[in-house]
């Protein structure tokens, strides 16, 4: 994803679900138009300096990677990072995607 209007749709109608290193929004219905899941990041100067955002990008790129294929076509995932991801460990990153994703892809409960 690359559009602001595209990461400000995923992240105003999509779902949500955070975990300590990260945030992560799921919209689901997107238009058939897109061939693919589509995946974008969030990297703030909270985070971190320029080398330090670049490379919490890196590895949330490569972690994220694999589970795209697992994605509805269509489907557009912004991943957040929060500022404890400048210090985590790559395993605790996958750990706390693949949990954040899991919960995202859940249906709602009713009210």
């Amino acid at each position: 994803m690359r559009r602001s209007a595209d990461f400000a749709a995923a992240i105003r109608g999509g779902r949500r679900a955070g975990r300590g290193t990260l945030v992560v929004h799921l919209l689901l219905d997107e238009p058939a138009c897109a061939s693919t899941a589509r995946a974008g990041f969030v990297v703030s100067k909270a985070v971190g300096n320029a080398v330090v955002r670049n490379r919490v990008r890196r590895r949330l790129r490569h972690l994220v990677r694999p589970l795209l294929s697992e994605l509805p076509t269509g489907a557009s995932l912004v991943v957040r990072a929060l500022p404890p991801a400048a210090a985590a460990t790559s395993a605790t990153l996958a750990t706390d995607l693949e949990g954040a994703l899991a919960a995202a892809r859940r249906p709602r409960r009713p009210r």
